[in-house]
C-alpha cells in the first residue's frame, strides 16, 4: 500500500518537526499575501494595479534574496543567516500595515530581501532527517504539506477579515510567520544527514561542467581561474532544473488565473474556491502517489505530463468536465516540483546545497512573477482557453529543451 511508505517517515522526529515548522511559517505567509492585496485596495483605497505593484516589489526582492540567503546559509549556518532576517522583518511588518502606499512599497521590498527562506530550509530539514533512499518520499510529503498550507492560508486570511480590519489582520499574519521563523531559529535543526556524502550524480555533474569549461577554452575563451568556483547556476545540469522550476510555476500560476476566468465565463463564479481546492487536492494526491513509488522519475517527463494534461482542459465546455480535467492535471503538479528539488539536491555538492535551494526558490519566484502577465495577456487575447494553452505550451517547450540539454550532457560525459 502506498501510504505505508509514509508511516516510517512520520515516526522520525526530525520529519515531524520540519512539517510543523513549515506549516507554522507558511500558512500565515499565504494568508498575508491575500490580506496585503485587500489591504491596499480596501484600507489604502488604491486599485488592484497598485496592489500588483506591491506584490511585484515583494516578488522581485524574494527572487534576489533566495540565492543570497542560500549562500549565507552554507557559509554561516542557520542561526547567523536567520538573525538579520528576523530583525528586519519584525521592524518592517510592525510598521508596514500603518504606512501610506508610497512608503509601503519600499518597506515590503526590504522585508522581501530579508525574507525567511522557509520553503528551502524546510526541504533541507526533511532531507537531513532521512537517508538518501527515502528522499523522494520525504520530499513528496513536504510537497503535500505545502499544498495543505496553501489551501488553509488564504481561506484563513479571508475568514479573519470578517472580524477585524485589514491593518490588524495583516499585522497578525506577518507576526505569526515571524514567530514561526523565531521557532526555527530556536530549534536550529541540522540541515545535513549524518551519513550523507556527495553521490555519483555530483561527480557526473562535475564531469559535465569540466567538459563545458574545456569546450569554452577550445573555442578561444580565456582559461578559467582554478581558484574561482564556477557559479552554481552555470553548473550542469542545474540550469535545466532551474528552467523546469520556473516553467512549472509559470504553468501553475497560468492555470490558477485561467480557472478564475473560465468559471466567470461559464457563469459559475461562486464555484471558483471549490475548483481551486479540488485542483490543489489533485496535486496533493499526486504527491502522495509519487512519493509512494519505488523509483524516481525525470522532472523533464513530469513537466511534459503536466503540460499535456493541462492542454485538454482548454477544450472543456462545462464546469464539470473542466473540473475533472483540472484535477487530472493537478496530479502532476506536486510530483514535478518534488522531482526537481530531488534531482537538484543530488547533483550539487553538500557544501552548496543551501545555495542550490536558494536558486531553486528564486526560479519558482521568477515563474510566479512571469506567470500572471503571460497568462493575463493570453486571456485578454483569446479567453481563458488561451491562458491554459499558452502556459502549457511554454511548459512543454521547456521540457523539450531541458531533455535535449540532458542528452547533450550525457554525450559529453561519454
Amino acid at each position: 500500500m502506498i501510504l505505508a511508505r509514509y508511516r516510517p517517515l512520520l515516526a522520525v522526529p526530525g520529519v515531524r518537526r520540519a512539517l510543523w515548522l513549515g506549516l507554522a511559517i507558511r500558512t500565515p505567509m499565504w494568508a498575508a499575501n491575500v490580506v496585503l492585496t485587500l489591504h491596499v485596495v480596501g484600507a489604502l483605497h488604491r486599485s488592484y494595479g497598485a496592489a500588483g505593484v506591491v506584490t511585484m516589489a515583494a516578488t522581485i526582492a524574494l527572487g534576489i534574496s533566495g540565492p543570497w540567503r542560500g549562500r549565507l546559509l552554507d557559509r554561516r549556518g542557520l542561526r547567523r543567516m536567520l538573525a538579520p532576517c528576523l530583525a528586519v522583518n519584525l521592524v518592517c511588518w510592525s510598521a508596514a500595515p500603518f504606512l501610506p502606499f508610497e512608503a509601503l512599497v519600499p518597506v515590503v521590498a526590504l522585508a522581501g530581501l530579508y525574507g525567511i527562506p522557509a520553503f528551502s530550509i524546510t526541504r533541507q530539514m526533511m532531507m537531513a532527517a532521512t537517508p538518501l533512499d527515502q528522499r523522494t518520499a520525504v520530499l513528496s510529503l513536504e510537497s503535500v504539506a505545502l499544498e495543505v498550507s496553501f489551501m488553509i492560508g488564504p481561506a484563513l486570511g479571508v475568514l479573519l477579515l470578517t472580524w477585524w480590519p485589514t491593518t490588524w489582520v495583516l499585522l497578525g499574519c506577518q507576526l505569526g510567520a515571524w514567530a514561526g521563523g523565531l521557532a526555527l531559529w530556536w530549534a536550529n535543526p541540522s540541515l545535513q544527514h549524518e551519513d550523507e556524502t556527495d553521490g555519483p550524480e555530483v561527480a557526473a555533474a562535475a564531469t559535465s561542467t569540466k567538459a563545458t569549461e574545456a569546450a569554452e577554452i577550445t573555442e578561444g575563451s580565456a582559461p578559467a581561474d582554478p581558484r574561482r568556483v564556477r557559479p552554481l547556476w552555470l553548473t550542469a545540469p542545474v540550469p535545466a532544473m532551474l528552467g523546469i522550476s520556473t516553467a512549472t510555476v509559470l504553468l501553475l500560476v497560468g492555470s490558477d488565473l485561467s480557472i478564475v476566468a473560465a468559471l466567470r465565463a461559464m457563469g459559475h463564479p461562486a464555484s471558483i474556491g471549490l475548483m481551486l481546492t479540488l485542483w490543489g487536492a489533485g496535486s496533493a494526491i499526486g504527491g502522495v502517489i509519487y512519493g509512494g513509488l519505488h523509483r524516481r522519475m525525470s522532472p523533464v517527463w513530469l513537466l511534459a505530463g503536466l503540460a499535456l494534461t493541462t492542454l485538454p482542459a482548454a477544450l472543456a465546455d462545462g464546469p464539470v468536465v473542466f473540473g475533472a480535467l483540472m484535477v487530472l492535471a493537478g496530479l502532476f503538479c506536486a510530483p514535478t516540483l518534488t522531482a526537481t528539488v530531488d534531482e537538484l539536491s543530488r547533483v550539487v555538492p553538500l557544501a552548496r546545497r543551501g545555495e542550490a535551494m536558494g536558486w531553486q526558490s528564486g526560479a519558482t519566484t521568477a515563474g510566479s512573477a512571469l506567470g500572471a502577465p503571460v497568462a493575463g495577456f493570453a486571456i485578454d487575447q483569446a479567453g481563458w482557453q488561451g491562458g491554459l494553452t499558452l502556459t502549457a505550451l511554454v511548459g512543454l517547450a521547456v521540457s523539450l529543451a531541458a531533455g535535449s540539454a540532458s542528452a547533450v550532457g550525457r554525450r559529453r560525459r561519454r
